[in-house]
């Protein structure tokens, strides 16, 4: 059986870097498997680029320039939406032709048109569609947040300017459709949190709705010696350490604000006691607000971060809008309890009090009072065991792939 994965990148973003993990984990298990995208960075013989690099930047600029028109002029949800307009064609491609089963992942900023998916599911071929957030099932946004019109047809699009109930989103959604009737889909949802939104969409009617999650290779992030990891990376021992990391660090999605409000909280009982760790690109946006002593490690790459995951004795994610975060599963298997808010498919990673804290969402001082408990009051080492033991029983890699291997055959 020949698996083609089609994602819009194999290791630039969150999607991307779960849609390459499963890629491995897939061939790992002896299935043949290769991955088809429009940006590579990666220099793995089975990631397939398409495309120019001139003609991919083409369709990413076409598609934003057209969403910036249609919203008269404005940045502000210039990235919160995608429609589709544009992208690579693969259908006449040898790697396609010798599918049997098309996965698609992160399709979206120029990789697949509409039309391309109309194609796909024209072919006859076996599709399966792992959504790493709401947009296969929306008209154009990418989380809904508290809008559910994409349980009728959408319209009044609240990321839009001049929102009616026939607007671009509207349009977008009967686009999408009348393409997904040219055939059938098995919809993956990465969390059962996204598989109950993803069922309410009538665009997943007639069509399959599972939930698998994300795999992780857990001999890549494991446990480690505290000790040995902090004095390797020259930080302080006698501290403990709060760990956040994001692609973007400063990006306000990430929940940025409520991490700098809890750390004032913090801040008057345990200054000398606590340290932040920042990982990510313009960290240091963030360590200029915090008020408890923090270090910017700026961005780390990913055979370095099971020490970083390591080195800390809390992981926190006071993200805004979430699935089902790569970090949490990271530092968890690394034996790491996380903190985080009560949103999307955090609360089925986190064990509240078990594997870590569920703070109130966008509960600045149950975030704080999170991290504390975490830090001063928990049994730290039964908290990493049952991170640990969470990982391997619910996300490791090999049982992972079992399950779409599963998918697959059937």
């Amino acid at each position: 059986m020949n698996i083609l994965i089609i994602s819009k990148s194999d290791i630039n973003g969150g999607a991307a870097i779960a849609s390459y993990r499963l890629m491995n984990a897939l061939r790992s298990e002896g299935l043949n498997v290769r991955m088809l995208v429009s940006d590579k960075k990666s220099d793995n013989p089975n990631v397939v680029q398409i495309g120019s690099r001139y003609k991919n930047q083409w369709n990413f600029y076409r598609e934003r320039g057209e969403i910036f028109l249609h919203n008269h002029l404005s940045k502000e949800y210039l990235f919160d939406v995608s429609i589709a307009s544009s992208g690579v064609s693969i259908t006449e491609l040898e790697e396609f032709r010798d599918a049997d089963v098309i996965h698609l992942h992160w399709i979206n900023q120029g990789m697949l048109s509409i039309k391309e998916i109309d194609k796909i599911l024209h072919s006859g071929k076996k599709v399966v569609w792992t959504m790493h957030d709401m947009w296969p099932f929306t008209g154009i946004c990418h989380h809904a947040g508290n809008c559910n019109n994409y349980e009728k047809a959408c319209g009044v699009c609240p990321y839009l300017s001049n929102p009616s109930e026939r607007d671009l989103s509207n349009y977008i959604f009967k686009k999408k459709k009348k393409a997904y009737s040219k055939g059938n889909i098995t919809f993956v949802a990465c969390s059962e949190w996204l598989k109950r939104r993803a069922e309410k969409s009538p665009l997943t009617k007639g069509h399959k709705v599972i939930s698998i999650p994300n795999p992780i290779d857990t001999d890549l992030y494991k446990p480690m010696d505290k000790f040995s990891i902090r004095r390797k990376l020259n930080l302080p021992t006698d501290k403990k350490l709060i760990l956040f990391a994001a692609a973007k660090a400063s990006d306000p999605r990430k929940g940025t604000d409520y991490l700098v409000n809890a750390s004032k909280l913090i801040a008057a009982d345990y200054q000398d006691k606590f340290l932040f760790l920042i990982v990510g690109n313009q960290g240091t946006e963030i360590t200029s607000r915090l008020s408890v002593p923090s270090l910017c490690m700026g961005y780390v790459d990913s055979h370095n971060m099971p020490e970083v995951y390591n080195s800390a004795d809390v992981y926190i994610t006071p993200s805004l809008q979430e699935n089902l975060p790569n970090t949490i599963m990271e530092a968890m298997s690394s034996g790491t309890p996380c903190v985080g808010f009560e949103i999307g498919g955090i609360p089925e990673m986190i064990n509240h009090k078990l594997t870590g804290y569920i703070a109130r969402y966008k509960d600045t001082e149950d975030l704080a009072n999170g991290i504390n408990w975490t830090l001063l009051e928990a049994d730290s080492d039964a908290l990493a065991r049952n991170s640990r033991e969470k990982v391997l029983t619910s996300y490791e890699q090999s049982k992972i792939a079992t399950f779409y291997r599963k998918i697959y055959e059937e």
